[in-house]
């Protein structure tokens, strides 16, 4: 059987693409922003330039302005773009909006596509995913969900907290999921809910301080308060939305992989170049067997992360599933990025903690990542689970 791990044609020039647009477009932007964008300027103005750039929304149907780009070929793009902070904002490839516009597509009514989706895709406004929940409410555990949705003569009203919603901040509509049959703990009986950014029964409370700062309009907690929504507004289909919400968290957590693994090949880059100008003890800083070990391992953990990315992805192209595979890749990948940019850090001692490069910035970033997606330790529960179920099957056969 023939493996071919090498992108197609097409796919490998928008790659190229990407990679010099990063490189001469944004890192500039990236360098004087110090990885964050906090204005509409900055993120309308890249934009504007991936689009010219014809590297915009390479995830996207064509249909609605994008490339149409399988997940094996988003690897290779994303890749680039996340090799600045600021490329996935660029690209329009940023979460939550990126795993939004998949879901939409996959979901959606032809209404609801044209009323969220096109815009979405065309950048024209940002949206959130309002899942996770203060304690005890969803989190890693999704069926923990206590907002609920009941029905009203002229629609929904929903009534909930959630708290870590990324890019809430000016976000034109949420993806919003509530209870609408059951209990907090029982595995259904969740509906996802399309709520505008203008309906006052959306409210935030605050912004939440966290370690990282590069996701674009940061991370929000809300309060629905008697927000009423049509019929139309329910996505999908109702008592449906935790089978939906697999739609999205599998695509979007090999996306967040592809993204954060170009920061890793940019921190790699520079720790290298370092070591390879740096001189003390008679001889260049990458010379020494101890920078050359961690060189090496970063090398190993970058190539390690790729491999499992794209055989998740193969999964999802196929139309599998892919718990185990996307849940195994997540796992390794938030834990080996997190190495190379730490080991990167080591390697250029004083000036990795400086703000003279953005070492340190990609350190509080990708930090997160262990967390956010499904913790490492319950992914670790999940892939062990999985484990002992097919062995029970087997063992029955």
């Amino acid at each position: 059987m023939a493996v071919d791990l090498a992108p197609e044609p097409d796919v490998a020039d928008v790659a190229r693409r990407t990679a010099t647009f990063i490189r001469e477009a944004v890192i500039p932007v990236e360098e004087e922003q110090h990885g964050v964008a906090r204005s509409e300027e900055v993120r309308r103005t890249l934009q504007q330039a991936a689009k010219e750039a014809g590297v915009f929304a390479p995830h996207v149907a064509r249909e609605y302005g994008g490339l149409g780009l399988d997940m094996r070929g988003r690897a290779a793009v994303f890749e680039e773009a996340g090799y600045s902070l600021l490329g996935p904002l660029a690209l329009n490839i940023a979460a939550p909006d990126e795993g939004n516009m998949h879901m939409l597509e996959a979901i959606a009514t032809d209404e609801q596509k044209e009323r969220y989706l096109r815009p979405l895709a065309a950048g024209e406004v940002r949206s959130c995913f309002a899942m996770t929940e203060p304690a005890p409410g969803a989190g890693s555990d999704p069926s923990a969900l206590t907002t609920r949705a009941t029905r009203t003569a002229d629609g929904w009203r929903i009534d909930g907290h959630k708290w870590f919603i990324t890019g809430a901040d000016g976000a034109g509509f949420a993806i919003c999921m509530a209870r609408t049959s059951g209990q907090p703990g029982e595995a259904g009986g969740a509906t996802m809910f399309l709520v505008d950014g203008d309906n006052p029964g959306m409210k935030t409370v605050r912004h939440i301080d966290t370690l990282d700062e590069s996701l674009y309009g940061g991370h929000v907690e809300l309060v629905f308060d008697g927000c009423v929504v049509g019929e139309d507004a329910i996505l999908g289909e109702v008592d449906e939305g935790f089978r939906y919400a697999q739609v999205r968290l599998g695509p979007a957590r090999m996306t967040h992989c592809m993204r954060w693994l170009g920061i890793a090949r940019r921190a790699q880059d520079i720790a290298v170049a370092r070591a390879a100008e740096r001189r003390l003890f008679g001889s260049r800083l990458g010379e020494l067997g101890m920078v050359q070990q961690m060189i090496a391992d970063n090398e190993i953990d970058i190539a390690a992360s790729r491999g499992l990315i794209l055989r998740a992805c193969w999964e999802l192209d196929q139309g599998h599933s892919a718990s185990q595979s996307t849940a195994v890749a997540k796992t390794f990948c938030a834990e080996a990025i997190w190495r190379v940019v730490d080991r990167a850090v080591q390697i250029c001692g004083a000036l990795g903690i400086s703000g003279d490069v953005l070492l340190s910035r990609y350190l509080r970033e990708v930090r997160p990542f262990r967390i956010y997606d499904g913790s490492s330790e319950t992914h670790r529960w999940a892939i062990a689970r999985r484990v002992l179920r097919r062995h029970d099957a087997a063992a029955a056969r």
